[in-house]
Order: structure tokens, then sequence, then C-alpha cells
């Protein structure tokens, strides 16, 4: 496997533009849109739901694609997938902005799912190249925090942008961002070019027969990122609801939520040295019980102040995990048919991400809001031995690699 750099020669700053660059640049965009997404929705004419529903499309998209986009990558390479996605990110978000139905929303946003998808893939294979294995939990750590430090710049320059002009100017913004990211990508070298010339003489692999030559680990070790992908998922659902349960005002709850991304993204670098130096199960364990912890915390949590200190628990183990899941697939990716494989381990995040608000809401559909908050830090902490045991596997598998060269 190519590196691009010997342990000894590398250095974080050499690739920083091209590494991360294009990631907090398309995380400005999506995060100037998040916020406002449903408010697009609700001005073109959608019901609640509806508009609640076209936020999830991005998270359809991105389930959708995840297969799919790990075969693009491996036949067009990462470099070319990136920059692709770009350049039709910037389309969709166009639609999203000019379109006065809310088909056409749904179509724009279901888009940008699909283009992050082979976005995230596509960075990913791209770190594994250029970043020495002794320095790669700390790369895909501030991979993942390049994506938070986007999401907190984008709301701020989306709220300006929407004082001058009106709500249509955010999706604009996410067009150009999409647009510069391509560029920036377009800047980066293009590693993988040999082993795709090799493969197509010899045959791509299909994305199922990957699949299926690495089920067992797809089954076990991804089996662990599902739960990791609920864990992280569930304060973006069940926090809200919590906070406006006991009757917080959404100006509040949008403190409490801006504290503690600071506090995540204050973390991010700790967790990848941590990772790096004393291995997988260290982060992974505490991210699964500090969220389960949080879950059983939360029904006592009457006040502003309690629930601040709920999210900071949830936060700091959050930041530590920034890039996790990235760095467990790199860990389990093969030489050959890695894209495959990659495309396969997103879905395995994606379901998480998916699943975690799904669960909280079938729980509370029945039940009252505190009881599925216990319900859910009860499954949490029975999460938390599974990943640790499988986490601490990659571990032992990695010391054994090392202390045979």
């Amino acid at each position: 496997m190519s590196t691009g750099a010997t342990e000894q020669e590398f250095r974080f700053r050499d690739i920083w533009l091209v590494a991360y660059g294009p990631s907090i640049v398309s995380a400005i965009g999506h995060g100037a849109i998040m916020p406002v997404l449903a408010l697009r929705a609700r001005d073109l004419g959608a019901d609640v739901s509806t508009a609640a529903f076209i936020v999830a499309l991005t998270g359809v998209g991105m389930l959708l694609a995840s297969l799919p986009a790990g075969a693009l990558v491996a036949r067009i390479g990462e470099r070319r997938a990136l920059v692709a996605a770009g350049f039709v990110d910037a389309g969709a978000m166009a639609l999203a902005a000019l379109t006065d139905s809310v088909l056409g929303l749904s179509v724009g946003v279901l888009l940008s799912g699909v283009c992050w998808s082979l976005f995230l893939i596509a960075r990913q294979g791209f770190m594994i190249d250029v970043v020495p294995v002794t320095h790669r939990a700390r790369a895909m750590s501030l991979l993942g925090g390049s994506y938070r430090i986007g999401v907190l710049i984008g709301p701020l320059m989306g709220a300006g942008l929407i004082r001058l002009t009106d709500l249509t100017s955010v999706f604009w913004l996410g067009a150009v961002m999409s647009v510069l990211a391509s560029l920036l990508a377009a800047t980066m070298p293009d590693l993988g070019e040999e082993q795709r010339a090799h493969a197509r003489s010899a045959g791509h692999l299909g994305v199922w027969t990957v699949i299926a030559a690495h089920r067992r680990v797809l089954a076990t070790l991804g089996s662990a990122v599902v739960i990791l992908g609920m864990s992280r998922s569930l304060r973006l659902s069940l926090l809200p609801l919590w906070a406006d349960h006991i009757g917080l005002s959404a100006s509040t709850t949008s403190l409490i939520f801006a504290g503690a991304a600071a506090l995540d993204v204050a973390f991010m670098w700790p967790g990848g040295w941590l990772m790096d130096t004393r291995g997988r199960m260290v982060v992974a364990v505490p991210v699964v019980l500090s969220m389960a912890v949080a879950c059983l915390l939360l029904p006592l949590a009457t006040s502003a102040l309690g629930v601040a200190l709920v999210m900071a628990l949830i936060a700091a183990g959050n930041g530590l995990s920034s890039g996790i899941v990235m760095t467990l697939g790199a860990d389990a990716s093969p030489d050959e048919g890695r894209s495959q494989f990659l495309g396969a381990w997103r879905l395995c995040g994606d379901i998480g991400n998916t699943g975690g608000p799904l669960l909280v809401g079938a729980v509370a559909a029945v039940a009252p809001l505190a009881t599925a908050c216990l319900v859910v830090g009860a499954l949490g902490v029975a999460g938390t031995g599974w990943v640790g045991h499988w986490t601490r596997r990659v571990d032992r598998d990695r010391v054994a690699v090392v202390s045979r060269r």
C-alpha cells in the first residue's frame, strides 16, 4: 500500500490544503444549508411532515449511493470523483435555489446526498494512500474535524447572507462552495492511476464480489460501526426533542448545541492521537458509553444547565471519535477492491446514522420520551461491550502486524 511518505518524512502541513481544504469548503456550504432546508421546503408549500422528510433525503441519498459510489471511485479514481461530485453537487444546490416546487427541491436534496457520499469515500481513499499508517487515525480525525469546522462556519455565513438578501442565497453559497471544493480537489495528486490501470486490464472487481470476500469483517466490525453511527446520531434527534419537552426555547437549545460543537472540535486531535498511540478501542468504547450514560441521565435534566451538562458529555465522546469510522474502515480495507469495500463500509455507517433517529422515533411513538431515553441508553450499554470486543481485536491485529515488521 502506498502511503505517499515515510513515517519520518511525513508532515501534516505538507498535505493540509489538498487533504482538508476541499472538505472544509464543501462542509461550509452544507453547514449553511442544513439549518434552512426545512424553511425552504415550507416556503415552497410543504407541510411540517413533508419538510422533515425532505431534510432526511440527504441521508437517504447517502445511503442509496454508498455502494455505487465505491464502484465509481474504483473506476475513475479519487481525484476525478471529488471534482465530479463537487460540480454535480453545485448543480443540485442551484436546483434547490431555482425550483418553485417541493418535488424539485426533493430532487436537489437527494442528489446532494448522493454527491456527499461519493465525496466522503473519495476523501477517505486518498487519505489512506497519502498518510503513513502510524499517523492514520490523526489524519482521519482531522478529516472528520474539517467537516465539523465547516459546519460551524457555514451557518454564520448563511445567517449573514439571509439578512442581506433572502433564503435562496444560502443555496447559491452552497453551490459556490462546492465548485471551489472541486477546484481545490483538482490540484491533488492522482495516486491510484497505476493500480486502476492494472484493474482495467485484469477486470474490475464487482461490489458484491468484494462484499462477499469480506463479509465476515463487514458483519462483525461493520456491525460495531453501525452501533457507533447510531450512538453519534442520537445527539441530533434525542437532545432537541428533550429540550423542547422541558420547554427550552429554540435560541437556548441552539446555544447549547453551539457550545457542544466547540467542545467537539477541541477533542478531535486528542482522539486521533489516542487512536494512533493507544489503540482504537480506547476511543471507540467511550464514544458509545458516553452516549449511553447521557441517555440514561437525560430524564434527570430538567433545566438548561442539566441539558448542557449532558450535551457536554456527549460532545466529549463525539469529539474523541472524530474520524473513527474512517480509521476503522482504513484498517480493514484491502489493497484490491479497496474503494468497493469502502462503499460497503460507508453503508454500515449510514445505516447507523439513519437508524438512531428512527429508533428514537419508534420508541417515542409508543412510550413517553423519558422511556425512550432509558431504552436507548440501555441498548447503548449493551452495544458498548460489542464495540469494545471487535475494536480490541483490531488493536491486537495491528500490534501483530507491527511486530512482524
